[in-house]
């Protein structure tokens, strides 16, 4: 943009008292109002929180560096900031802002950092995973609305680990999709398919999030669980997970989910 052709608002003489509100007037400028009212805000948040912690220029420089390493670990099948943004809990806080549930609904999560696009249709009774150590699983869900009526016809996303608590992008010799699908749910609403007990893994911790993690005193660890995502035209889209008892003594799990 030519500098000439912006007619900039007058600004003061910076300090750190003021220097909130020259920010706003220099962003003043934007013409999208939502992306004004997003940067005014995150900028009096982010002045505030220095002000209020005194935020040393040591302490500054760490968390930029510490930002650089989330994006350059970050790939097309790991995504750091996601990871970053999961265990500040920013990320279902967006999504149950974005996403409100009745209560007569099956609540909501995230989508999470390992889901792809990559699994195969599958048909119910299918096996979804090849892995020869995991303890066999048969899962049965029904899909019905909040009236209790059957969903027919909805599209299923599945993704689970593996036994050792590993999803199948974490293989670098991988050949292909491994521990997901994408089913239908039938006339009456249900599906089901083969599978494998799902363990307890810990999220990636060999990055930047995984020295945040320790410096916390927090460990990285998730309980057994598996994923599933809904879609269906006329109905808000879900991503929902379940979590067997744990330690995982089962072979047969059956879920109801509710979709509004």
């Amino acid at each position: 943009m030519d500098p000439s052709q912006v007619q900039l608002p007058p600004m003061k003489d910076l300090t750190s008292e003021n220097i909130t509100e020259n920010v706003h007037a220099i962003n003043s400028l934007c013409k999208d109002p939502r992306t004004k009212f997003l940067f005014e805000r995150l900028v009096v948040h982010l002045h505030d929180f220095a002000r209020e912690t005194r935020l040393t220029t040591p302490e500054w420089e760490t968390a930029i560096k510490f930002l650089t390493q989330v994006g350059q670990i970050s790939s097309d099948v790991r995504q750091e900031f996601i990871l970053l943004s999961d265990v500040l809990g920013l990320s279902l806080l967006v999504d149950s802002i974005n996403h409100p549930k009745p209560p007569s609904s099956t609540e909501g999560t995230v989508l999470g950092p390992f889901h792809t696009h990559e699994a195969e249709n599958l048909k119910n009774g299918d096996l979804i995973s090849q892995d020869p150590n995991g303890e066999p699983l048969l899962v049965v869900c029904s899909v019905k609305d909040t009236n209790g009526r059957p969903v027919a016809g909805a599209k299923i996303d599945v993704w689970e680990t593996d036994s050792q608590g590993f999803y199948d992008v974490q293989h670098a010799d991988r050949t292909g999709a491994d521990g997901r699908a994408v089913l239908k749910s039938d006339e009456e609403g249900n599906f089901y398919f083969k599978a494998i007990v799902p363990v307890p893994y810990p999220i990636p911790s060999d990055g930047p999030v995984g020295q945040l993690l320790k410096q916390l005193h927090r460990h990285p660890y998730r309980p057994s669980h598996m994923h599933f995502m809904f879609e269906k035209p006329g109905f808000d889209h879900l991503i929902t997970y379940d979590n067997p008892p744990y330690p995982a003594q089962l072979s047969y799990l059956k879920h109801s989910i509710v979709m509004e």
